[in-house]
């Protein structure tokens, strides 16, 4: 095939590499900005002038023909360089720009990413950015986001990490319900309490617990807990314990809000919540040779604003 007939396929031949990696004619446009029609259209076009079948379609998702993959497998490598090329020759520009799309959970999202974003924009105007909202554990790379902001206890080996901060977990009821069912004084004692429970795969739960000041061999409890309500994000669990309903274990940015003294106190001060929320917060994206210019800008900006973590503060 000469270069002027192979010329015009090669946005085509991008297009199925996304598309390999998506499995989805509608995560493939969205990843493109563009639209599904025009995504099956560009396919049809490509396998006409390949002359073979290079997609196979079905009811719930797309995949590749041999005929495809090779041609995936031939030219990916040429892309992600081609990519990596233009973001290296665009950083060399002096002020930083470009499109940062981020995921992060619901309520570290709206309680300590959104209210930063002004000032980012104001001190990066051409750095757009795109927030997603989730406290599902996204595929960075499938999905094509550039960050992802999680709490952790170790990020996984296979991608880039900046440690944000410190964080830890709190364990606290409102006075109200203390006042009615009594305040544990020790951690075996939560079972025979109204315990708020975040959502996860497991039908059952356990919480564990450190004894504070512990040195050598650290005392350590696990108590198995029920309660009248389970829910995937910390925001609808402190309004819960806000409203007497039982005790709850939230992440330190949940908590961190701002609260009316009163509202709630911490339960079990003398014993340490472990590994249930992660003990660091974390910016991860996917391993590459180069960070692009404008997501380091945001992973700086980030670790610039939670520096000092998350104080619980109160008001009168």
């Amino acid at each position: 095939m000469s270069t002027d007939t192979t010329a015009p396929v090669f946005a085509d031949l991008h297009l199925l590499t996304v598309l390999a990696q998506t499995h989805s004619f509608t995560q493939t446009a969205r990843r493109l900005g563009v639209s599904k029609a025009s995504v099956s259209m560009r396919m049809g076009e490509l396998e006409r002038a390949a002359g073979v079948a290079l997609v196979r379609r079905t009811t719930r998702s797309v995949g590749l023909t041999a005929a495809g993959q090779q041609l995936v497998d031939d030219t990916q490598a040429s892309f992600t360089h081609i990519a990596q090329s233009f973001a290296n020759a665009r950083d060399l520009a002096g002020q930083p720009r470009g499109l940062v799309r981020v995921t992060a959970p619901v309520a570290l999202g709206r309680q300590h990413i959104a209210p930063t974003l002004a000032t980012f924009v104001q001190r990066f105007p051409e750095i757009k950015l795109e927030l997603d909202l989730s406290d599902r554990l996204v595929n960075l790379a499938l999905e094509g986001f550039d960050l992802a902001i999680r709490h952790a206890h170790a990020p996984p080996e296979t991608h880039v990490a900046w440690v944000l901060c410190e964080t830890h977990s709190v364990l606290v009821a409102s006075a109200d319900y203390l006042r009615r069912k009594g305040a544990p004084t020790h951690p075996n004692e939560l079972a025979q309490h109204d315990c708020l429970l975040y959502l996860r795969d497991t039908p059952g739960q356990s919480w564990s617990f450190v004894k504070s000041g512990t040195r050598a061999a650290k005392e350590r409890v696990i108590v198995s807990v029920h309660g009248p309500l389970r829910a995937n994000n910390s925001e609808v669990l402190r309004e819960a314990v806000r409203g007497g309903l039982g005790i709850g274990l939230l992440p330190d940015f949940t908590a961190a809000t701002e609260f009316k003294k009163g509202d709630w106190v911490s339960v079990l001060p003398a014993w340490q919540p472990d590994g249930f929320f992660g003990e660091r917060l974390y910016a991860i994206r996917p391993w590459a040779a180069q960070v692009p210019r404008a997501v380091q800008c945001f992973v700086d900006y980030l670790r610039e604003a939670f520096a000092g973590g998350f104080p619980l503060r109160s008001r009168a």
